[in-house]
């Protein structure tokens, strides 16, 4: 049975990604209000589509191999699919680090800490849909 789990989680990412860059603006336009709404339901997104990834890697038990025929393009996504997890390992306490300093109106630390976590939790994000649609939907068995 092929699982729904994958695709449900490409989108949660896509919408993550959105959310992050929604909130960047709204910051960068000083309203901050809307800033922490988006970047909070950012981070619910991300965690939502943590939930669904271990999900789907207990349910399915392994990983999803990726065709071994196809030269360079294999190449690439290897390097985006360890980009994206090495990356993905270290986001996770920086997201949540930035975010705790948010809400504790801890300002100049959260601004010095999200300098470097929105970047990252954006390339996560985004390279997760691209390995998403190079697994499921362009290179899929």
């Amino acid at each position: 049975m092929h699982s729904v789990l994958p695709h449900i989680n490409a989108c949660l990412n896509a919408l993550s990604a959105c959310l992050v860059v929604a909130g960047y603006l709204a910051i960068r336009r000083k309203n901050i209000a809307r800033h922490k709404k988006l970047m909070i339901s950012a981070f619910l997104c991300s965690t939502v589509f943590l939930v669904g990834y271990v999900t789907n890697q207990i349910l399915k038990g392994g990983t999803t191999t990726f065709p071994k025929d196809l030269g360079v393009i294999r190449t690439i996504y290897l390097v985006i699919l360890t980009s994206h997890m090495i990356l993905a390992a270290l986001v996770v306490p920086m997201v949540v680090t930035t975010l705790v300093l948010g809400l504790l109106d801890r300002i100049e630390k959260h601004r010095r800490f999200a300098r470097w976590t929105l970047p990252i939790w954006l390339y996560v994000s985004v390279t997760g849909v691209i390995v998403y649609l190079m697994l499921y939907q362009i290179y899929a068995p």
